[in-house]
């Protein structure tokens, strides 16, 4: 019922009929795995420079069906950011704005359900765009992979403790770790623990 109510808010107040695509029921097999890299770590203030997404289909990431966009911000990238995805100012100087970032990311999106690690952080910094342009916040259903690892993991920890660290999740599921930290690489490993976790395999 809240559901209902809250989708019927946001269709009221959605300023443009063109996403309304967004709220359509969903019967596909698809997902979108999505990720960030950004000016700093704080949702509030800080902007997207790098964004990504790439389609899962039928157990299958689909890289031909992939985003990549890069950003200029009107800030400046924080250092500390910087040692972690390795993107300067000047990559990015030619860089689209954050607004049709953002729309291109919806075109691409449509209603499928969204796959991430730490998908709060980056869907808030999504939200913060459209919100002003559209009237309204990102619909679909959000798939956390750090949570789908821990309730898989929790009843085999007798103390009750499970590491979140990306590192620490590839390194049990044996998957890859890729060398390149940036958002396209993040958001295919996304996709790797996504399936990894729903395929009925012993972790």
């Amino acid at each position: 019922m809240f559901s209902k109510l809250k989708k019927w808010i946001q269709l009221r107040n959605l300023k443009d009929a063109r996403y309304r695509f967004l709220f359509d029921e969903y019967f596909s097999n698809e997902l979108v795995a999505f990720d960030c890299e950004t000016t700093g770590l704080d949702p509030k203030k800080d902007e997207i420079i790098s964004l990504a997404a790439v389609k899962i289909r039928d157990n299958q990431i689909l890289t031909s069906e992939k985003l990549q966009l890069f950003v200029k911000p009107k800030g400046e990238i924080n250092i500390d950011s910087i040692k972690i995805h390795h993107i300067r100012a000047c990559d990015v100087s030619n860089g689209i704005t954050s607004e049709e970032a953002a729309l291109r990311f919806l075109d691409f999106l449509g209603n499928r359900p969204l796959v991430g690690y730490y998908l709060e952080f980056d869907v808030a910094l999504i939200n913060r765009i459209i919100h002003p342009l559209l009237g309204i916040t990102l619909p679909q259903k959000m798939i956390e992979v750090s949570a789908i690892y821990y309730d898989k993991k929790i009843g085999l920890i007798p103390e009750g403790h499970v590491d979140l660290r990306l590192r620490s999740i590839l390194r049990d599921l044996k998957l890859p770790e890729l060398t390149q930290h940036d958002a396209l690489g993040d958001a295919i490993t996304s996709a790797l623990i996504y399936l990894k976790l729903t395929q009925n395999q012993k972790i």
